[in-house]
């Protein structure tokens, strides 16, 4: 099969051949879609090896012969491991929302709001796609094999010693509340690779439902501009030009048909996005038990699992949600992902537990900062900063 070079290949499955080919023609620039409408073809298309699709997309009704059913035959039979990604017309009950997202990587997306945020969870996995690594470029993930001996030895160790406190706490978290003990969640590591992160359930069980009604207390979140740029009149100067006293030397063509200066325009762009990361503070979403966890970083714990399996390092830059990751694939910040993903790292220790609050660009240059010179003399010193930093003033 060949596929268009610069397009985003992706399997859309659907039983309307009239829907696929308005799903090709209406992304036609970005995407190449491949629609199949039957069992058949789905099967015949996944046997690929290497299969040459970086998504699948279906469109189908999860109780049709292409739903439910015939995903799991993929997952588990075909051993397929590119994500599905449901397009629902219509909102999703929870119970089914819960099984379309049993499988590593799915999402559900509303076909009439959501084209712009399938774009970018398909262009996200377009560059996370495993590639060859260049171990010879100064941007190339260089794991020390004295760093990964120190942390197989460490984090063993520790599970050993831990053990007791760790049955103990999973028995107080299922007397609080109704859940499992452990909660894991899919995040961005080392070179963009996704991996299963897992801690000590601190939250409620409807945690990640609610975060949507709850982003107005996110840290990271700004605080409102007090020039808003309609009230200054986006189509008059920027301050530079203002200051420059001349007429605007970059302008553009709003949707409104007026002449908008360029500078003030990005400007607007910038203010209206969202943040790369979100931390809030005093969360409701945490539990009684959970707070205390969260407080002394004990829900951390079950990271030395992910340790022990080479998906973490105990020292590292933190790893990242995929909406967070999802923002910092730039030139500008995706250097921060050639560093080893940590339990602990240099951002943590440079403000938590004092009482202060740290900016979004701040985070991302510490991050910098570290896969840019870390070594193992630094991660001695950011390890021995770590225990005074756990018993912070803040809740997290």
């Amino acid at each position: 099969m060949s596929l268009t070079t610069g397009k985003i290949p992706i399997l859309y499955i659907t039983l309307d051949e009239q829907d696929g080919r308005r799903f090709q023609q209406e992304f036609v620039q970005e995407l190449e879609a491949v629609v199949v409408t039957t069992p058949e073809q789905v099967l015949s298309l996944c046997a690929q090896q290497p299969m040459p699709f970086t998504a699948i997309i279906n469109a189908a009704d999860p109780a049709s012969s292409l739903g439910l059913r015939l995903m799991r035959v993929l997952k588990d039979q075909s051993r397929v491991a590119q994500p599905i990604l449901w397009l629902v017309q219509q909102s999703v009950a929870p119970a089914l929302r819960t099984v379309l997202l049993e499988s590593p990587g799915s999402e559900i997306f509303s076909a009439q709001d959501d084209q712009e945020r399938l774009l970018t969870r398909l262009h996200f996995l377009a560059r996370a796609r495993p590639v060859q690594i260049d171990t010879t470029s100064p941007y190339a993930l260089r794991m020390p094999l004295s760093k990964r001996l120190m942390d197989v030895v460490v984090a063993g160790g520790a599970l050993l010693v831990l053990s007791p406190i760790l049955l103990v706490l999973a028995a107080l978290i299922k007397l609080e509340s109704r859940g499992p003990v452990f909660y894991y969640s899919y995040r961005v590591g080392a070179g963009y690779r996704v991996f299963k992160f897992w801690k000590l359930r601190s939250m409620r069980s409807d945690a990640d439902q609610m975060l949507d009604s709850i982003k107005n207390l996110n840290q990271y979140q700004a605080n409102g501009s007090s020039t808003a740029p309609e009230a200054n009149g986006l189509a008059g100067l920027c301050d530079a030009c203002t200051a420059a006293g001349t007429a605007c030397q970059q302008q553009l063509v709003d949707q409104r048909g007026r002449l908008i200066c360029e500078k003030k325009y990005r400007w607007q762009k910038k203010a209206e996005e969202a943040p790369a990361f979100i931390k809030i503070v005093n969360d409701p979403r945490v539990t009684r038990l959970g707070r205390f966890l969260r407080n002394t970083s004990i829900d951390e714990l079950p990271q030395l699992y992910n340790v022990l399996r080479g998906d973490m390092s105990l020292v590292g830059n933190r790893p990242l949600p995929l909406y967070e990751a999802e923002k910092l694939l730039t030139d500008e910040y995706s250097r921060r992902f050639i560093a080893p993903a940590g339990i602990t790292g240099l951002w943590q220790v440079s403000r938590r537990g004092k009482g202060g609050d740290m900016s979004e660009e701040e985070r991302k240059a510490l991050d910098i900062e570290y896969a840019r010179d870390y070594s193992m003399k630094k991660d001695l010193e950011i390890i021995l900063k770590t225990i005074p930093a756990l018993f912070q003033k803040e809740n997290v």
